[in-house]
């Protein structure tokens, strides 16, 4: 075989044509010299001509879900037309219909049994009545106990997808217009306003959902008898009445409840003064980053950003290479990455999480991860119109490779909380050995069976606890702040449910004395300034935020809650507990610096958690060179 250099590559012949060219006229012979001569005189002369379309630059297939190069409601707009009629419609059924049917049904299911029990009790006499009492009250413990779980499982079920959101975006609405007509104003004047919006969302929500109520009662029926069960279709018109009526009757108590909660409670203001550590204290370093949004391609586009964002994971290795520099100089204590490791949760981009983080074993060794909605809510990220449906095993897979990539990380150094004080908390890794061929089979192979399993297994998983060293030393908490979304076009929203707020505070009651930081991906409250569009505050919002900082506030004094989502660079403080929003690293336009922090902590005389002034790290942007 002969080789015949061009330009920078080789092009490779059979040795078959060159013997053709051996028995081949003198013409052609010369021909085929002058060529390899041509070549081998000017390997420069015939470069590759550059393409119509430079695919480095992307293509506005790569804006198609950039919320920075296209409104939420062109996006909306766009995916109309391309949605799986068939999937909503499914899931509306299973995530709101039939929640709504069995929460309705439970109150006609038992006064027919009431009804019926009464009935053969009244017939009975002696002996007859005392056994026929005695089955109604077995039965009532062993029917009655599983039916009042069904129908408190949909009640907060449908609390958590509708009445609550429905509750935050209206709060949000009057806020923001509130906000908007007050010029820019980041002082007390705006907290005022900020409550006084709370009070009236509340006091709205109350006269909608009683007009609700009230026009839905007339369709209501709260008794049954066995032989409504023999026409069950006669029974769907008042059982969905019902849980409207017992829906909007919550809203309308749980609407002056909040606002009023909301109205008194400490509004976000832009932190006065950093602190100041008192002499000899123990200080500890935080490298903060977020939203590092990782892709799988040399030359990918973030969702969010398109062509209006940086191209590939250069600049994380910048920021990284920064950041090693800084702890060889002066090292840190923790590396804290509050979500969205990946841009889509893919496993590529988890290869290359890997890949880069592995690079620096010192930082590695310090860090610590939490899901972000990229990395578990994101079902296309090349189409927001994409839809799971409520069963799919996909999103646990996404859920599956980020469990994954917690473990490996620091698995041998948090712990799973636990609602039992007295309870040894286990390893992360020592909790998940049980489940580690689980999670391979269902890597492999998918399942919904398995899918379930492991469901249950993350909504288990946290908080995961970083322990205290000591009584009076720093620990952190980190939480999945991630809203249980099957469709990319809503993937950003949050929600905590209470039960792991619950083991959060069991395990800050286990260590009355350590200082914490707590840690998660979305912001708990709206930053104390005007935003653009409203679409900002509610499309990527905490829903219960409020109720999850006044969970937090015994313990605020000994608290820094640190978060990422939304890429601004903001510190300030509700009340007493101080409050860190990471700006990214990465996703500013190429030729554009970013930055990130390092934290200072130390804890003062009193207990309470103290705040340092900053060190800020630049990052520079991406070379021209790469640009072009």
């Amino acid at each position: 075989m002969r080789l015949l250099r061009a330009n920078s590559g080789a092009i490779a012949l059979p040795s078959g044509a060159g013997a053709c060219y051996a028995v081949s006229s003198n013409a052609n012979a010369a021909a085929m010299n002058e060529t390899v001569e041509e070549f081998h005189r000017a390997p420069d002369a015939h470069p590759l001509a550059a393409p119509i379309v430079d695919p480095r630059r992307g293509d506005f297939e790569n804006d198609r879900s950039a919320t920075k190069q296209r409104s939420l409601l062109a996006i909306a707009g766009s995916l109309l037309g391309e949605i799986s009629v068939a999937k909503l419609a499914f899931s509306w059924l299973i995530q709101i219909l039939l929640p709504a049917f069995l929460l309705g049904l439970a109150p006609l299911i038992l006064t027919a049994w009431f009804g019926e029990a009464s009935a053969r009790f009244a017939e009975a006499t002696g002996v007859g009545a005392a056994l026929i009492a005695l089955a109604a009250l077995a039965l009532a413990r062993v029917a009655g106990l599983p039916l009042f779980r069904v129908a408190e499982a949909n009640f907060w079920s449908l609390n958590a997808l509708a009445v609550q959101p429905g509750y935050a975006f209206w709060r949000e609405l009057i806020r923001h217009a509130a906000e908007s007509s007050l010029g820019g104003k980041r002082d007390a004047e705006l907290a005022r306003m900020r409550a006084i919006s709370c009070a009236a969302a509340g006091v709205l929500l109350f006269f909608v959902a009683a007009a609700v109520a009230t026009l839905a009662w007339p369709m209501t029926r709260w008794s049954g008898s066995a032989a409504d069960f023999l026409s069950l279709h006669l029974l769907i018109a008042p059982t969905i009445a019902n849980a409207i009526v017992v829906m909007s009757a919550y809203l309308a108590a749980a609407a002056l409840v909040w606002a009023a909660a909301d109205a008194t409670a400490d509004q976000p203001l832009d932190l006065a003064a950093f602190d100041v550590a008192p002499t000899g204290a123990r200080i500890w370093r935080v490298a903060h980053l977020s939203d590092i949004h990782i892709v799988g391609e040399r030359y990918g586009f973030r969702i969010e950003s398109g062509r209006a964002g940086p191209r590939g994971n250069e600049r994380l290795r910048r920021a990284l290479a920064n950041l090693a520099a800084l702890h060889a100089e002066r090292p840190l204590d923790l590396v804290l990455v509050t979500g969205d490791m990946t841009d889509a949760g893919t496993s590529a981009e988890w290869a290359e999480f890997f890949d880069i983080f592995g690079a620096h074993p010192e930082l590695t060794s310090r860090m610590l991860i939490l899901p972000g909605n990229h990395d578990v809510n994101i079902v296309d990220r090349a189409n927001p119109a994409r839809l799971d449906l409520p069963l799919s095993p996909v999103k646990t897979l996404r859920r599956a490779r980020a469990l994954s990539a917690i473990a490996g990380v620091q698995g041998e150094r948090v712990r799973v909380a636990g609602s039992d004080k007295e309870r040894a908390l286990p390893w992360l890794a020592h909790a998940l050995a049980p489940h580690r061929s689980e999670i391979e089979s269902f890597a492999d192979e998918g399942g919904l069976r398995r899918s379930a399993r492991l469901q249950r297994l993350w909504s288990e998983t946290f908080p995961l606890i970083l322990p205290p060293p000591e009584d009076e030393g720093l620990g952190v908490a980190i939480l999945d702040s991630n809203a249980d979304t099957n469709f990319s076009f809503t993937n950003a929203l949050g929600m905590i449910s209470t039960e792991p707020a619950r083991r959060l505070t069991a395990a800050l009651d286990r260590y009355p004395r350590a200082a914490w930081i707590v840690a998660l991906h979305h912001h708990a409250a709206e930053y104390p300034r005007p935003v653009s569009a409203f679409s900002e505050r509610v499309g990527t919002a905490l829903i219960n935020g409020a109720w999850f900082l006044r969970e937090l506030k015994p313990y605020a004094q000994r608290i820094v809650l640190m978060h990422g989502h939304r890429h601004i660079d903001w510190i300030g403080a509700c009340g007493s507990m101080k409050i860190v929003s990471a700006p990214s690293p990465v996703m500013k336009p190429d030729g554009e610096a970013t930055h990130f922090y390092v934290h200072s902590l130390a804890v003062g005389p009193d207990g309470e958690l103290m705040l340092l002034k900053p060190e800020r790290v630049a990052v520079a942007g991406d070379s021209p060179a790469f640009r072009d």
